[in-house]
């Protein structure tokens, strides 16, 4: 016997805002039943675990243990631009002049995550 990951959780002060700030990020909807206010709110991948925001009372206050890494269907910049737009700020640049690396990046409440370069920058490079 085994287990299977049913949601990866994360804790926050605001479940609902934090997950639809994730659902933009991800293009996908919140669970239906979900509304602002809820203590939990959930975003709805198409296969896997559930993104699973839980509401606590306590702010983030050090670096993330475990973060998500994006990998974009555009380019790495025009993700990074599109992110930063939607509340996202930049923690980290780690990309570097022969394209390869990353950006780290922090939604609103402070949560770093990755974002790669696209499929098709990786085979051009």
């Amino acid at each position: 016997m085994v287990s299977v990951v049913q949601n990866v959780a994360i804790d926050c002060v605001d479940a609902y805002r934090l997950a639809r700030f994730w659902s933009e990020v991800l293009g996908r909807p919140l669970h239906p039943e979900d509304e602002p206010g809820d203590p939990e709110t959930d975003v709805m991948l198409p296969e896997g675990p559930l993104l699973h925001f839980n509401q606590v009372p306590e702010p983030k206050t050090a670096k993330n243990r475990i973060h998500l890494c994006l990998r974009p269907e555009t380019s790495r910049e025009e993700e990074v631009a599109r992110l930063l737009g939607l509340g996202a700020t930049l923690v980290a640049d780690r990309r570097k002049d022969d394209g390869a690396g990353w950006a780290v990046l922090a939604d609103p409440e402070g949560n770093e995550f990755c974002v790669l370069r696209s499929a098709a920058e990786r085979a051009d490079g």
